[in-house]
């Protein structure tokens, strides 16, 4: 059975004036067509040839030499070649970019733009990508506790926190009370494998092990009161919220942090601010 989506080696059956007609077995009545421009010199009457199968501008079913970024069912990162009235559209390594419908996209996307997709099969049996990516994610990561990976981060939820696919393949989660800070669909970040559940998808924390959070945590507070010239106009009593939006921490790590820089004997605090030594 022909498979669009997927890379196939097909049976050269009849040869034409603008390509060659493939199938999967001798004695199917399915064929494709291989464009005569992607016909590999030397091509006879029973060879054999790997191509991906698509659907051309006309929706017929043809096929391509050329390898694309990923298969049916797969995930890639893409990036995004031009914007139109139904969706953009993604550069995939084929001559016809890949469809990305608006409907499919979780923030809106402009040209030049990096996505991270999935392959997928519409109603009509077009090939179409989504940045809904849930349920093509992979389980069952070969990491342990305490791993340091990359995620990036495909979906934003108050109730849950940040959906993140580690290393762009394994389904992962940072719980709200890690999401401190201003996170963006499609960041970049550095994550902390907490546990791996049951169902082998991933806890992660974009913390480090606590000693070391609370010194990189002292670090970022120590150069932005030198960014502010020497001062920071509240200490540790603020409102949780006004700490939050400047620094991305919660509140007890921004104690903890304040502590830390107390100790070494760095800052001083008085009169409601925070001031350097």
């Amino acid at each position: 059975m022909l498979q669009i989506g997927r890379i196939q080696e097909l049976t050269v059956v009849k040869l034409v004036d603008f390509g060659v007609y493939l199938v999967e077995d001798i004695n199917s009545e399915e064929r494709v067509l291989l464009p005569k421009k992607q016909v590999p010199e030397g091509t006879v009457k029973g060879s054999k040839i790997k191509v991906f199968l698509y659907k051309d501008s006309s929706d017929r079913l043809i096929s391509t030499t050329n390898t694309p970024a990923f298969q049916l069912n797969e995930i890639a990162l893409l990036k995004v070649a031009s914007v139109g009235k139904i969706g953009a559209f993604l550069s995939w390594g084929l001559e016809k970019d890949l469809f990305l419908p608006f409907k499919e996209q979780t923030v809106k996307v402009k040209a030049g733009d990096e996505v991270l997709v999935a392959l997928y099969l519409d109603k009509s049996d077009r090939l179409c990508a989504t940045m809904r990516i849930y349920p093509y994610l992979k389980q069952n990561p070969p990491y342990t506790m305490g791993d340091m990976v990359g995620a990036r981060i495909y979906n934003i939820n108050p109730k849950y926190g940040l959906f993140i696919a580690v290393e762009d393949r394994y389904s992962g989660l940072i719980q709200n009370k890690d999401a401190q800070g201003k996170y963006r669909i499609g960041d970049k970040i550095m994550v902390r494998i907490v546990q791996i559940r049951e169902d082998g998808r991933i806890d992660a924390t974009p913390k480090q092990k606590a000693y070391l959070q609370m010194e990189s945590d002292a670090d970022i507070i120590y150069k932005r009161i030198q960014e502010l010239g020497g001062t920071l106009p509240f200490d540790d009593h603020a409102d949780p919220q006004i700490i939050n939006d400047e620094f991305g921490l919660s509140k007890a790590a921004f104690k903890r942090a304040v502590g830390n820089l107390l100790k070494n004997k760095k800052i001083t605090i008085g009169d409601g601010s925070i001031s350097l030594k």
